[in-house]
């Protein structure tokens, strides 16, 4: 999938971004490297069956959408413990300068595809967090609104030997007007050395006249584990790609993702991991709900490769449809290269039980209300894996929110 080009980019404008930042000159040539790209580079994949795309990501004027230099946001960060360091970029780069050089686009290309090479461009904001080695931290937060046309974020995650640390992550829109359609772009890669434990958790709600990209891939060390917490409720079009790598011996990661759709929103959610090594471990867990006229298309991939002994890998999506005009398509995928594997993948798209909604209105609760519970119901094993209480009842909330 190509896209055009974006005649309003060039490298003057690049230059300008990289210098009101004060940025290092490596930071730069990687910039101005990601902009050449952009003119071979295609858009990301995108599920098809016979007769259909899916997502139609060739259709998005970034032309129209884009306003590099015109980004704005309102951005809190927190952390409650001395050991942890969280810091935007700008404020980042004078102390730990060789730390964010030596991992900045280790574990995600910057010209993978055609959107990651137009973020990495023209990011203005993000967040560095680096955990050192011992430290354990629980509440780092990183909460974010969104006050222009464009805006395209950049996370970078270190996690040192034996370290541990928990990520909440949020995105809004705010009141600034700003017209009709807008574009968010967020990047996030995770570095977790030997026997490191993250846990990072994202909950996007941006407005119904957003588009929405984002790429978040980890890389997991011998005995680390990488936990991912995905929420998409917000956005017009959410395309959204959770990777985790497992590049240790004995690393582990889980993916759990919930989404609720209402009107004519879309997702395209996609959760895939990769064993490279032996005795690593995956679970990948994915519930949604759609009602009135959204859509939402799933790709799961677990890749088992030559090397990854003793492999245990698991997948479950699962799509709940609240009206007769909401469509969903899902495609889980095993790949396995070796043959000492436990590995499972499942997929199903179904509407609300009619013996359990009739069972609840048969005890005098109204057909509204009962479907609700139901839903309520339908969330809860996404939200018991889900062990940040504070994620979690955030979740419940926007749940609720969409309920009534």
């Amino acid at each position: 999938m190509s896209t055009q080009a974006i005649e309003s980019l060039s490298e003057d404008t690049v230059r300008r971004i990289a210098e009101e930042r004060d940025e290092p000159e490596w930071l730069l040539e990687t910039r101005l490297n990601a902009l050449s790209a952009l003119e071979t580079a295609e858009l990301p994949d995108v599920i098809q069956t016979p007769g259909r795309r899916w997502t139609d990501l060739e259709a998005l004027d970034f032309e129209k959408l884009v306003d590099p230099l015109n980004q704005s946001d309102a951005t809190e960060r927190s952390a409650g413990d001395d050991g942890v360091v969280v810091l935007p970029f700008t404020e980042a780069f004078d102390e730990y300068g060789d730390v964010i050089e030596a991992h900045f686009g280790s574990v995600l290309d910057p010209e993978h595809n055609y959107l990651t090479a137009l973020s990495v461009a023209l990011f203005t904001t993000g967040t560095f967090v680096y955990v050192p080695e011992g430290v354990d931290v629980e509440d780092v937060t990183v909460r974010a609104e969104m006050n222009s046309r464009s805006l395209f974020s950049q996370t970078l995650v270190v996690a040192e030997e034996s370290s541990s640390v928990t990520i909440l992550e949020s995105i809004e829109s705010g009141d600034e007007e700003v017209g009709d359609d807008r574009y968010f772009s967020n990047l996030v890669e995770i570095v977790a050395g030997e026997n490191a434990n993250v846990q990072f958790g994202s909950l996007q709600n941006l407005d119904d006249d957003t588009y929405t990209y984002s790429l978040k891939r980890g890389d997991v060390g011998t005995y680390g584990t990488v936990d991912w917490i995905e929420s998409n409720f917000g956005s017009k079009l959410t395309r959204s790609d959770v990777e985790s790598e497992l590049n240790g011996d004995g690393a582990e990661s889980q993916i759990v993702g919930t989404f609720f759709g209402t009107d004519d929103q879309h997702f395209d959610i996609n959760a895939r991991v990769w064993h490279q090594a032996e005795h690593t471990t995956a679970d990948l867990v994915t519930r949604g709900v759609l009602d009135d006229v959204a859509r939402s298309v799933y790709e799961g991939v677990q890749d088992v490769g030559n090397d990854a002994w003793n492999t245990s890998s698991y997948q479950r999506e699962n799509t709940l449809m609240l009206s007769d005009d909401a469509e969903a398509d899902a495609s889980p995928k095993l790949i396995i290269h070796n043959h000492d594997t436990e590995a499972s993948h499942s997929a199903t798209v179904g509407q609300v039980d009619a013996e359990d909604l009739f069972y609840l209105e048969s005890r005098s609760i109204d057909s509204h209300t009962a479907r609700n519970m139901l839903v309520e119901g339908f969330f809860v094993p996404v939200l018991e894996e889900i062990a940040v209480d504070e994620f979690r009842e955030d979740v419940e909330e926007l749940v609720f929110e969409r309920l009534q």
